[in-house]
């Protein structure tokens, strides 16, 4: 009698975003949600890659460690316009200021995505560029008011109401939401978790 083939590993999901929900849901993955609550606070000299890479792998340990035989998918996302990067406001002037500095210029989009595994965990980047078109004050303002920027890294969403806002795209519209799909899967298939067109395991 041939042995089993073991079941693939349950997937965890370690945010409570619900458009990272969405995308997984978009892609066929099965998933449970378990946020992870970690420090978000960017290190000295830390470059913006370095510290989305960190944050994500971080989230994906924190609750592998409560389930150490399951697979934990995290992400973090950060806007970064030269040097400094944007994460969610803090308040209504932190986000109309946000919104200012990067209407008319284009900025980068990076997401990290990490999967923990029994075998470890494994990262990807998703590096993208958006270019928003130039706004007036009361653009901003009405923009905020809808309450749509406050929980998004840079203040906008590109699948909301922010997406009237957006010039051009060059990258992944998926990592720019917050969960690069084409890495996603790659990580997920290398791990043997069910995913997509049901395609087997890369080597």
């Amino acid at each position: 009698m041939s042995p089993r083939t073991p079941p693939p590993p349950m997937l965890w999901l370690a945010s409570a975003s619900p458009r990272r929900r969405e995308l997984l849901a978009q892609i066929g993955v099965a998933h449970e949600v378990a946020p992870a609550d970690i420090d978000e606070t960017r290190l000295p000299a830390e470059s913006p890659s370095d510290y989305v890479l960190r944050l994500a792998r971080e989230k994906a340990l924190r609750v592998s460690s409560h389930r150490p035989r399951s697979a934990v998918l995290a992400a973090d996302t950060a806007v970064v316009l030269g040097e400094e990067v944007y994460g969610k406001p803090q308040h209504r002037e932190h986000g109309l200021a946000m919104l200012a500095c990067l209407a008319g210029r284009a900025h980068q989009v990076l997401t990290a995505v990490a999967l923990a595994t029994p075998g470890g965990v494994a990262s990807a980047l998703s590096e993208s560029t958006v270019r928003l078109r130039a706004m007036s004050e009361e653009e901003r303002v009405a923009y905020w008011e809808t309450g749509e920027p406050q929980d998004k890294a840079g203040g906008y969403a590109i699948q909301g109401l922010g997406a009237v806002f957006v010039e051009c795209l060059r990258g992944s519209f998926s990592g720019v939401v917050g969960l690069p799909l084409y890495e996603t899967a790659q990580l997920l298939r290398a791990a043997g978790v069910p995913c997509g067109l049901g395609l087997p395991r890369t080597r």
